[in-house]
């Protein structure tokens, strides 16, 4: 079954003033050519066993240049903060400083499905890959989700993952409890999908930023909001804390831009996700996977292995002077920071499983304002 849950308010329209200006839809798809998919399943068997419900999971996906030309690749850079987690594909993007076709996201233990559903619609929408078996090596990352769905029951099929791909689009992006990120939780609340944007000028250029997060990590009284110590005033209903449990979630960071970079400059961009979620508090525990991954649409070209025997010898690379690039590295922060905070306020309440009979609360944002305005008034919280 998939589901899309009831919008809620995001961050700037409660008031919240984040630095930077925002594309159109304050999202990674303000980055022009941009689209994001989502399968999400919810089935909640009664009395289930472990292994056969409940499903609360999904699968997110992102195409770079989009559902129509996945036969493109783009310069890329790769980064770990903390590397318990997975994202496949990514010693290629090292060694290579590229990566073609879309980017999935989905639960630790779909990583392999996931993988290999993409695969499957690698295989039949480009041809090359039909006619001439080219090698393709997709990028899928993970986090956990067992608190809130049966992880055991690997609820995610091929057809799930064909779904989300299929579903891809441009324009305003679902939030919260969707796709990939449908059971995780975030500083012991419910968190989930979260997406942000930043439009930059850099030397009369206008370019975009934009960020999507699966965000599934922070223990409670490290919460940070705009610069106020959230958690350490909001103990009740977290649940990790109050068990005994240190940090074991993860987060991925996807970052995208339409500005000329290379790749250097692309695993220079991707580390300015660890400072994004840094923005919002945590301070990374060894049981979490914190994975950044920083992409151009510039420049993007035909992914065609064969190019390396018929095609041309010589290729160029445009990219920005390193000190331009301050700009674009300050607005992938901020809108990382931004995108993390929307997840939480996106989210919709669930049950665990595990600790079972308790929930995993969304935030209220009416109690996060009255706490922000008594710590300082909103309008003083950003210096800019």
């Amino acid at each position: 079954m998939s589901l899309i849950p009831p919008a809620k308010l995001r961050g700037r329209q409660l008031g919240l003033p984040f630095v930077g200006q925002t594309g159109p839809n304050n999202a990674i798809t303000d980055v022009s050519g941009v689209e994001v998919g989502y399968f999400t399943r919810i089935d909640e068997p009664p009395h289930a066993e472990h292994g056969t419900g409940p499903a609360r999971t999904g699968v997110t996906t992102i195409f770079p240049c989009g559902r129509a030309h996945p036969d493109r690749s783009v310069w890329a850079g790769q980064f770990s903060l903390n590397g318990n987690g997975e994202m496949t594909g990514s010693h290629w993007i090292h060694d290579a400083g590229y990566f073609a076709g879309p980017i999935a996201l989905t639960n630790s233990h779909s990583v392999g499905m996931v993988h290999h559903g993409v695969t499957r619609w690698m295989i039949r929408n480009v041809p090359n890959m039909r006619e001439h078996h080219h090698w393709y090596l997709p990028v899928v990352a993970e986090t956990y989700d067992g608190l809130t769905n049966d992880i055991t029951a690997q609820h995610i099929t091929e057809a799930d993952v064909l779904a989300a791909l299929d579903s891809a689009k441009g324009g305003a992006v679902a939030e919260g409890n969707v796709g990939g990120g449908t059971g995780m939780q975030c500083y012991e609340f419910k968190g989930g999908t979260g997406t942000s944007s930043r439009r930059v000028v850099v030397d009369t250029q206008a370019y975009n930023v934009g960020v999507l997060v699966q965000a599934n990590f922070g223990i409670r009284e490290e919460l940070s909001v705009l610069g106020v110590p959230v958690g350490r005033f909001w103990p009740e209903d977290a649940i990790l804390t109050q068990a005994g449990q240190t940090e074991t979630g993860s987060v991925i960071v996807i970052i995208a831009t339409d500005a000329p970079l290379h790749p250097v400059q692309l695993q220079r961009l991707a580390k300015r996700g660890a400072l994004g979620i840094g923005r919002t508090g945590t301070t990374g525990g060894v049981n979490s996977g914190d994975i950044m991954l920083a992409f151009t649409t510039h420049d993007s070209r035909l992914w065609n292995p064969a190019e390396l025997v018929h095609g041309s010898h010589v290729k160029t690379v445009s990219y920005l002077e390193d000190n331009l690039v301050d700009e674009i590295s300050r607005a992938a922060a901020h809108a990382t920071e931004e995108a993390v905070i929307n997840a939480m306020l996106a989210a919709q309440a669930m049950s665990c499983i595990k600790p079972e009979g308790l929930t995993l609360r969304a935030i209220d944002p009416n109690r996060l304002i009255h706490m922000l305005e008594r710590y300082r008034p909103l309008s003083g919280l950003v210096d800019g």
